[in-house]
């Protein structure tokens, strides 16, 4: 695991702009000429031609963080407004209630013994889907580990329902404000367009996980020795059971707090498709939301600031790795380098179909996910780079964001992801042991991206 350690997100994004600025020494100018299709800026590919550098220094290099940090400002202020408003939603405990209430049905009824599985990963995988659900699963470990050794299943599966649940929605997502809204802003997508395919992406992915850990979960049923975790199950089921401690079900308030949280998502999605909301509407809906939910929680005025402000506070790190990734195309784009980085790339992608094209796009950003896995800094890094690189090789930039997603599906494997790793510490499960068991789950998210990259591409999506 040494041997596997990397520096963080921010060495890393620093090495890189240190890189970039290197490279305006050495690169030389470059430009594409761009016309005006549907309103949008599109590159004529036959174009390209040399232009002067401009080499950047110690001084831009310096400022080029603030400079980021200054051009992404409507996405930073989105994303911490957007972690305080869910984490007051969090605060009020309504999300919490519904899961303890549903896994406590599962000793009265056969029916929610037999659907723990499906009904548990579909509301996980909704919740990576819409809010972006990544480290919020973290603490409910805790419940569905002990919960899976007590429906005679092992740590795997327990670990798996709401880990790879909300990874896999978050990959497949289709109204993810943190990667989706994202990289559609970068890249001059409407915002949220191409839902009805990304829907079937989701049902899709979703589906095969649920399938999966079905099978995976009846086989260890038949035969609990069979499971990698067999000797620290036994551990732990020695330990206790999953503890309600003082939990009595949900209570109307709770449900009427899911509701306001429903009523939010689907007021979003009315207000993108009927009247092309952007960043700012959104992001006026979710403190409306917050207001409001925090009403019915009955928070105090004090915890809900307090609640918003940590939200927020958690997101800091999300804000400035967006910064320094939006300050590596600022010193490309100053030293004017960015159409020759495209032209260079240009041949490593073009294929003599855009199924190709896109396929290989897939795959490069799943190599830029073991390096970098915050899926907002991602697409800040990226999508600048592979938006009108898609136009030169003839794939569609919606089809682009989607080879840009799928590159997530890695996360729930790579050592180098913080939340795998803490959920696995969390788990007691060793990463090697998560890894040989995660392999074939891999594999199929790999042929899923591959053939699920291949209708959009061919319909120009």
């Amino acid at each position: 695991m040494k041997k596997l350690k990397l520096p963080n997100t921010f060495i890393l994004l620093l090495m890189i702009l240190a890189l970039i600025a290197l490279a305006t020494w050495l690169v030389p100018g470059g430009k594409y000429d761009t016309h005006l299709v549907n309103g949008k800026q599109l590159i004529n590919p036959d174009s390209f031609h040399y232009i002067e550098g401009k080499p950047q220094g110690l001084a831009a290099f310096l400022m080029a963080p603030i400079k980021g940090f200054a051009e992404a400002g409507l996405i930073i202020g989105f994303i911490l407004l957007t972690g305080g408003a869910f984490n007051v939603l969090h605060k009020t405990e309504a999300v919490d209630a519904m899961i303890k209430s549903i896994a406590r049905a599962h000793s009265r009824s056969r029916l929610v013994r037999v659907g723990v599985i499906p009904l548990f990963v579909t509301l996980f995988s909704l919740g990576g889907a819409t809010f972006g659900m990544n480290e919020e699963a973290i603490p409910f470990i805790l419940i569905f580990v002990p919960l899976a050794l007590a429906l005679g299943y092992d740590t795997i599966v327990g670990v798996s329902i709401p880990f790879v649940g909300s990874q896999v929605g978050f990959s497949a997502a289709f109204l993810n404000p943190f990667n989706v809204g994202i990289a559609q802003s970068i890249a001059g997508v409407p915002l949220f367009s191409g839902m009805g395919y990304r829907v079937i992406v989701w049902f899709i992915a979703t589906a095969v996980t649920i399938a999966f850990l079905m099978w995976y979960a009846a086989r260890i049923k038949r035969n609990p020795e069979k499971s990698p975790t067999y000797l620290l199950d036994q551990e732990k089921r020695a330990e206790g059971s999953i503890d309600f401690g003082s939990f009595e079900g949900m209570t109307g308030r709770h449900k009427l707090v899911l509701w306001v949280f429903a009523a939010t998502l689907g007021g979003m999605v009315f207000g993108v498709v009927k009247f092309g909301w952007f960043i700012e509407e959104i992001g006026a809906l979710f403190l409306a939301m917050t207001v409001v939910v925090a009403l019915i929680g009955r928070l105090s005025s004090d915890d809900a600031v307090a609640a918003f402000v940590q939200g927020s506070k958690d997101l800091v790190g999300t804000a400035l790795v967006i910064a320094l990734a939006r300050a590596t195309m600022v010193l490309a784009r100053d030293a004017q380098i960015i159409d020759t980085m495209l032209h260079g790339l240009m041949p490593l992608v073009a294929s003599s179909s855009p199924v190709f094209s896109a396929q290989k796009m897939f795959l490069i950003q799943t190599v830029i996910n073991f390096f970098i896995h915050s899926g907002s800094g991602q697409a800040a890094l990226t999508m600048p780079i592979m938006a009108p690189l898609a136009d030169l090789v003839g794939v569609s930039r919606q089809t682009a964001i989607l080879a840009f997603q799928f590159g997530e599906f890695t996360t729930p494997m790579i050592p180098t992801s913080g939340i795998t790793v803490g959920v696995l510490a969390l788990a007691r499960i060793p990463w090697l042991t998560w890894a040989k068991w995660m392999i074939p789950l891999q594999l199929i998210y790999l042929v899923l991206a591959l053939v699920l990259l291949v209708p959009p591409s061919l319909m120009n999506w």
